[in-house]
């Protein structure tokens, strides 16, 4: 079996409030449960924002860290489910279904490299 990332994308800002938050927290556990069921859920999790990361370079002999995400931009990653499938089209039929669960944010899906 070959292992995808489903990454969930989310806007910047404050988060939804409970009453539109809580049915898509639901919604992907429903999602998590049926994956295990499967047999396809390897890991998930969710991330804090975007503002909460330190960036770290390398220069020279140096590391140079920064806070705050990597790039400026009005979606970062959110989230991401790494799940097993037999191949892309089985892994798009899961983020097909993360997508539905998480409404309108947009879900990525990418085959890990030398799985392919």
């Amino acid at each position: 079996m070959k292992q995808y990332l489903l990454s969930m994308y989310q806007p910047d800002g404050e988060p939804p409030r409970p009453e539109v938050l809580e049915p898509i927290m639901r919604d992907l556990e429903n999602l998590r449960t049926e994956m295990k069921a499967a047999g396809a859920w390897v890991f998930s999790g969710g991330l804090h924002s975007a503002g909460s990361a330190t960036v770290l370079r390398a220069k020279d002999a140096e590391v140079l860290m920064t806070d705050g995400p990597y790039l400026e931009g009005k979606e970062h990653l959110g989230g991401f489910t790494i799940v097993r499938a037999p191949d892309l089209d089985a892994a798009l039929e899961w983020g097909r279904k993360m997508a539905l669960a998480v409404r309108l944010l947009p879900v990525e899906v990418r085959p890990f490299q030398g799985e392919v």
